[in-house]
């Protein structure tokens, strides 16, 4: 089932939350709240003293303003515990009026390793890519596979890297490295652009 992340994100948060005080619409905020906070607060004031930037806030510079559609907002991993979004913003907007698709890693979650859920969501956003032939980009900031889904974060990279040469030569991959990136997270798109503060010198 494509969307079993989103399907479990909202199940929990229905019986979890106070039978009776909620509608399915205030939980439905609560969970689009938790997706837009991230990893929280006190992760993101570290990430601005290290000099970078949220995941969120690139997809913002990138994209012309208000053209942002997100994709798989609320989905979340398959382990317990997991935050809404699960560490990928991902979905398709303009730059300077043209169609592109991006996704950027978000830190302050599991320090932006990828995982099965996340994987199919920069995979989406690959393919719609490739049918509508605009380029996609991808801004790296990440610990790599995330160890704690084992062989399913790797299976999830194997998708990603299958993607990566079914689309060369068809539609331009822009990649970014914009933080630390470790394993396949350097690895998943075919032209690699450093930001100059991780340049050595």
């Amino acid at each position: 089932m494509r969307h079993r992340g989103l399907v479990r994100a909202v199940a929990a948060e229905i019986v979890s939350g106070p039978r009776g005080r909620l509608s399915v619409g205030d939980r439905l905020a609560r969970l689009r709240a938790q997706a837009l906070a991230g990893g929280g607060e006190s992760k993101l004031e570290k990430q601005h003293a290290k000099g970078k930037l949220s995941a969120r806030e690139r997809i913002s510079l990138l994209m012309d303003g208000g053209s942002f559609q997100e994709v798989d907002q609320l989905v979340t991993p398959n382990a317990p515990g997991g935050i809404p979004g699960d560490g990928v913003v991902a979905g398709r907007g303009k730059v300077h009026g043209s169609d592109v698709m991006a996704f950027a890693n978000d830190f302050t979650v599991h320090g932006g390793t990828l995982s099965e859920s996340n994987a199919q969501k920069i995979c989406k956003i690959m393919d719609r890519a490739r049918e509508v032939g605009c380029p996609i980009v991808g801004m790296n900031d990440s610990g790599g596979a995330r160890i704690q889904e084992g062989v399913a974060s790797l299976a999830g990279y194997a998708e990603v890297f299958r993607r990566n040469v079914q689309m060369s030569g068809v539609v331009p991959q822009i990649s970014l490295i914009m933080g630390p990136c470790a394993g396949g997270a350097g690895k998943n798109t075919s032209t690699i652009l450093r930001t100059r503060h991780y340049l050595p010198r």
